[in-house]
């Protein structure tokens, strides 16, 4: 991995940390979702204009198939991720689908795509995963809690947690192929799958125009953030993944974990810190790795 990937992950995963910090404050639904992509496709149609005023027109079937793709695994990802928010503590949620995504893709690239792995790097992706383990509860979620009420927010935030993982490395590798082998601009991949979000999320806006009106007037402070600083972080990742292996970025973006427990935890007053912290050097440890990997 060249310096200036692991540069751009490291920058992707303090970003990426913070906006999902604001989504779980939030605590929206399926049309905050629609909220941040017309939001995205506002403050951000400048530089997709500029970008793609010539690319677009070259693209084929095959382009936008990718794009369509990437724009419907991305709805679910965020849909799964906010609703895992509303019924699960972000320190359960956001640490099994940071684990769980990186690992899933990862094996799709070593064994699908043909790319290559060393041991050390290999060593990386298990500190990445048992990092996150560790600050998602460590063993403790495999033990019943005591109380019924946590045992089924825990059993909740970790079936959501693997279901958002499962989506986060199918879009990985979407994109991830899409740029890398198709050659196509990351930030035109990530903005123009927009216009598939708000089409698919639409219907749901429409059906209730009043309650979406009462939660817009809540959360389009949280909106606003998460469409100007979300993209952001992604793009740099997918421009990582031009640079380096992607069976090495995906894992190497949780190093957001680190900054997630650290401010998030503090935040929100979830988990045990000092697993947490110890999870969290376990993923610095797996990042530094793959680095090297």
């Amino acid at each position: 991995m060249t310096f200036t990937a692991f540069a751009l992950i490291i920058l992707a995963g303090l970003i990426h940390a913070c906006w999902n910090i604001v989504a779980k404050k939030a605590g929206g639904d399926s049309r905050f979702a629609f909220f941040t992509s017309v939001i995205m496709m506002l403050v951000w149609a400048p530089l997709g204009w500029y970008l793609g005023r010539d690319a677009v027109p070259q693209w084929g079937a095959v382009e936008w198939g990718f794009v369509a793709a990437s724009g419907l695994l991305h709805v679910a990802y965020f849909v799964i991720l906010l609703r895992g928010y509303r019924v699960a503590d972000l320190t359960v949620v956001y640490p099994l689908a940071r684990g769980s995504g990186p690992l899933l893709s990862s094996l799709v690239a070593i064994t699908l795509l043909g790319e290559q792995i060393s041991a050390l790097g290999a060593l990386g992706i298990v500190g990445v995963v048992g990092g996150v383990f560790l600050i998602a509860g460590g063993p403790g979620l495999l033990r019943a809690a005591h109380d019924p009420a946590a045992r089924a927010r825990v059993h909740k935030g970790m079936l959501y947690g693997l279901l958002t993982g499962a989506f986060i490395a199918s879009y990985t590798v979407v994109d991830g192929y899409a740029v890398k082998f198709l050659l196509m601009s990351p930030i035109l991949v990530d903005y123009m799958g927009n216009f598939v979000r708000v089409g698919l999320l639409a219907p749901v806006v429409l059906r209730d125009l009043p309650t979406a009106r009462t939660l817009w007037l809540a959360q389009w402070r949280f909106a606003l953030a998460v469409a100007v600083v979300s993209p952001v972080a992604y793009v740099l990742v997918l421009y990582a993944m031009q640079q380096a292996p992607l069976s090495h970025v995906a894992p190497a973006r949780e190093v957001s974990m680190l900054f997630a427990a650290l401010i998030g935890g503090h935040l929100l007053g979830e988990g045990d810190r000092v697993a947490r912290i110890f999870g969290a050097l376990c993923i610095a440890a797996g990042v530094t790795a793959l680095a090297l990997g």
